[in-house]
């Protein structure tokens, strides 16, 4: 099964589709509640739909409600290339011009301008819209287009590759927007619609329908914090980051990817949740980042095996695997062996619940944990403290190595003296390399210097790690490698 995102350039995948089911009351993109024609009689009082004609006019009235608030998002990328001054001659000759011509090949620097397609979500009357961050993600231009064929330019508020959403801000005041709903009261089997700008701009505001298959999904490899909703709606190249809306009108999701065999629709799509997109956000907006809670601890999930060996008889909650030191979590005195069953009350499933449920919560806020603690019950606060780079780098360098079977450190003059390298040069140092795991496959050795990455530099081990963090799953990236000072490629494939 391969799993891609809706890509952004040159019509990238796009917008989940959902279908909707009788209305009787729809809300208007403010959050007004909205009768419709079809669900109103002339007294003014609400009866139930009877029949085919009401449920189709209360599916009108819904989309006409939101459509406008759904807008079309171009990117444009400069592209810079460097060509020969005669690449005719120099193609047929190579070198014949230099060596007789005593003339230097001059190259010059042609420009292309790439352009992408997307969707997006206006969510404030002052010109705030949500999108993906891989519609927009290095862009040097956007522009949105509204219903009425208004182009305005955006700029980028904030965008979080952890979870791929952005936010987008446009200069405009008294703009028809949309209001959140709250995905985590959306059920399995509702119906629902979506809205984006499939294929071409000549389709924007495309609406389609489908239902929720499935809420919760992760280690999708989408994105780093994953909680998708997904649907059997047709997504589109070209809907991504557009909308997914409950039959209230509300906004339950953005849409985001597809999984497929071929490339194209096979009746999987996912979309991130409104709640987990308005956190983000919120935090772009206020901190112009996204700021993270932080307990301190690794978990793993459990499965049957582990439960039976550790005489436990749930094979749900999550596993503490280890506790960092001075962290949250240590100081509160959680232990390496616990078994995190409910945080706040609510009941655990999986490491990925968790770790998305802190990660939701502020720095500084209380978080109570149940644990299972050889066979006892615990209960356990905690004051959560802020996710630290050196986490987010070592996520970096789990995905690498996890994927690929390498780790990486950052250039020394003692590394430079241990592996001949140049001491001059800047990037950062492969440590250890999995014989069995692509990487080795691929020719890569300990002691090798990454010095680019995608034909961009790779200075020191904060660039490679934000470098790394960019990248998108189902996207090829190439390494400029260099060994013993003599430098070659390499290709993945994420």
């Amino acid at each position: 099964m391969l799993f891609r995102r809706i890509p952004a350039w040159a019509a990238g995948l796009g917008a989940v589709t959902l279908i909707v089911c009788s209305i009787l009351l729809v809300k208007d993109p403010s959050g007004a509640r909205i009768a419709t024609a079809a669900t109103q009689n002339e007294g003014g009082s609400d009866r139930p739909i009877h029949s085919l004609r009401d449920f189709n006019n209360a599916l009108v009235d819904l989309a006409e409600n939101v459509n406008p608030t759904v807008v079309t998002v171009l990117t444009e990328k400069v592209l810079r290339v460097q060509q020969s001054s005669s690449p005719f001659f120099n193609r047929q000759f190579p070198g014949f011009f230099n060596e007789f011509f005593q003339q230097p090949q001059q190259d010059r620097e042609r420009e292309y301008r790439q352009q992408g397609l997307g969707s997006g979500v206006v969510v404030s009357q002052d010109g705030y819209i949500l999108t993906n961050n891989h519609v927009i993600a290095s862009a040097d231009e956007i522009n949105v287009r509204f219903i009425d064929g208004k182009t305005r330019t955006a700029e980028v508020v904030g965008a979080d590759p952890k979870t791929d959403i952005a936010v987008l801000k446009v200069d405009a005041d008294g703009l028809p927007h949309i209001a959140l709903g709250d995905s985590e009261k959306l059920r399995v089997g509702e119906m629902v619609l979506a809205i984006g700008s499939p294929l071409s701009p000549n389709l924007a505001h495309s609406v389609t329908s489908g239902i929720v298959s499935a809420k919760g999904r992760s280690n999708v490899g989408l994105a780093d914090y994953e909680d998708f909703i997904q649907t059997d709606a047709a997504i589109n190249p070209g809907n991504s980051g557009g909308a997914l809306i409950n039959l209230d009108g509300e906004l339950i999701g953005i849409n985001t990817a597809i999984a497929s065999r071929s490339g194209g629709y096979q009746g999987i799509g996912f979309a991130v949740p409104s709640q987990m997109a308005q956190r983000v956000m919120e935090s772009l907006i206020e901190h112009g980042t996204v700021v993270r809670g932080w307990l301190g601890v690794y978990i793993q999930d459990i499965d049957e095996t582990l439960a039976e060996a550790m005489g436990i008889k749930q094979n749900e909650g999550a596993l503490v695997s280890d506790v960092a030191d001075e962290g949250p979590g240590a100081k509160a005195g959680i232990q390496s062996g616990d078994i995190v069953v409910t945080l706040d009350g609510a009941k655990i499933r999986s490491s990925t619940q968790l770790r998305n449920e802190i990660a939701a919560k502020s720095p500084g806020s209380e978080a109570t944990f149940e644990l299972l603690r050889d066979g006892d019950r615990e209960h356990v606060t905690v004051i959560l403290g802020e996710l630290p780079a050196d986490e987010v780098a070592a996520d970096v360098s789990e995905r690498l190595e996890e994927k690929f079977g390498f780790t990486v450190t950052p250039f020394s003059s003692e590394l430079a003296t241990k592996y001949q390298l140049d001491r001059s040069l800047d990037g950062v140092v492969i440590t250890s390399v999995a014989m069995a795991g692509p990487a080795y496959r691929a020719n890569l050795r300990e002691g090798d210097l990454i010095v680019e990455i995608n034909r961009s530099s790779t200075k020191d081990l904060e660039e490679f790690n934000e470098q790394v963090r960019n990248l998108k799953s189902g996207s090829t990236f190439l390494l400029r490698v260099v060994r013993q000072n003599r430098s070659f490629y390499v290709g993945f494939r994420l």
